[in-house]
């Protein structure tokens, strides 16, 4: 079963990408409204390791139509799904949102 799961962040990048998925993942960018972007310190060494930054962006609802963040939705399959969820530290949750363009997708938020 495929997923759509959106990326603002270090889901983007490669080296990321090859070591979550081992493989580099496919999209379309898109956007996501009622949040705006904040940033939480990485404490997580093995997300640190792959991501090479102590600071990563979250998305903070806002409530607010007007509040958007830019960002790409990959189609990954529900075994990189998991493998996303292992990835993300524990300042985030998974939840499922519309984007702009009517689709659906996961996306990682603030707790």
């Amino acid at each position: 079963m495929n997923e759509s799961l959106f990326s603002y962040g270090t889901l983007q990048y490669e080296k990321v990408q090859l070591e979550t998925f081992g493989r580099l993942l496919k999209g379309t960018k898109d956007v996501l409204s009622g949040y705006q972007l904040s940033s939480v310190e990485i404490t997580d060494e093995d997300v640190l390791a792959a991501s090479e930054q102590k600071y990563h962006l979250i998305a903070v609802p806002s409530g607010l139509e007007t509040d958007t963040i830019e960002g790409v939705i990959f189609e990954i399959t529900h075994e990189e799904l998991l493998s996303a969820d292992e990835y993300e530290a524990e300042d985030y949750k998974r939840v499922k949102e519309k984007f702009q363009s009517g689709r659906e997708a996961w996306v990682y938020v603030a707790v």
